[in-house]
């Protein structure tokens, strides 16, 4: 952004900033600044077996009248987009 062809167009850069030169500085500035652009999944893992969050008909084990129907009983990201698959998740207690 500083060559001739731009910089006349920039009043000053905004992240991660002038002070920032080094490939440590801006390691650490993304490891401070990025995030994901996946949607989580995967965080209440459904199965059969006692450390598995949600039984396989989406009831919370130990927890009375609680299921989990969303992308979070995922095992794996996916590469599409995650809204028909949830909505099949959704739709299978009520089924």
């Amino acid at each position: 952004m500083s060559q001739p062809a731009i910089s006349k167009y920039l009043q000053r850069e905004f992240a991660p900033g002038s002070a920032v030169t080094s490939d440590e500085q801006y390691a650490e500035y993304a490891r401070s600044t990025v995030q994901t652009g996946f949607h989580p999944v995967g965080t209440c893992r459904m199965g059969v077996d006692e450390t598995a969050v949600v039984t396989p008909d989406l009831r919370v084990r130990g927890i009375d009248a609680l299921r989990v129907c969303d992308a979070s009983i995922m095992p794996l990201l996916i590469s599409a987009n995650y809204n028909a698959p949830s909505i099949m998740i959704g739709e299978k207690p009520a089924i």
